[in-house]
């Protein structure tokens, strides 16, 4: 699903919100046995795809995001709203439902 190339989407975030495509699930497990559709897990990890300018503190002045466009992130089971944009499954969801931020 995520793809290195530079991708524009015609969504643009709110406030702390966060755009990601997530990564395709695990086709085999560790031991190399090949899982089928209905056994696979809700991936977790996904690339940022856009982020918002920031939530507003009580001073006015915008929060600064700690994701930014191409991270790889993983968020939790559940977290944000499934949409579809331009064809393609993503996620919008608040930078608090992110959980961490893969480094390589």
């Amino acid at each position: 699903m995520a793809k290195e190339k530079d991708v524009s989407l015609k969504v643009r975030p709110l406030d702390d919100r966060v755009v990601v495509e997530p990564l395709e699930a695990e086709e085999k497990t560790a031991g190399g046995i090949l899982l089928p559709d209905s056994a696979k897990q809700k991936p977790q990890r996904g690339r940022v795809l856009a982020v918002g300018p920031g939530k507003l503190n009580d001073k006015g002045e915008r929060m600064v995001l700690s994701v930014h466009k191409g991270d790889e992130v993983i968020y939790g089971r559940y977290s944000g709203s499934d949409v579809e944009v331009d064809g393609r499954e993503v996620k919008i969801m608040r930078e608090g439902d992110i959980l961490a931020k893969v480094t390589k």
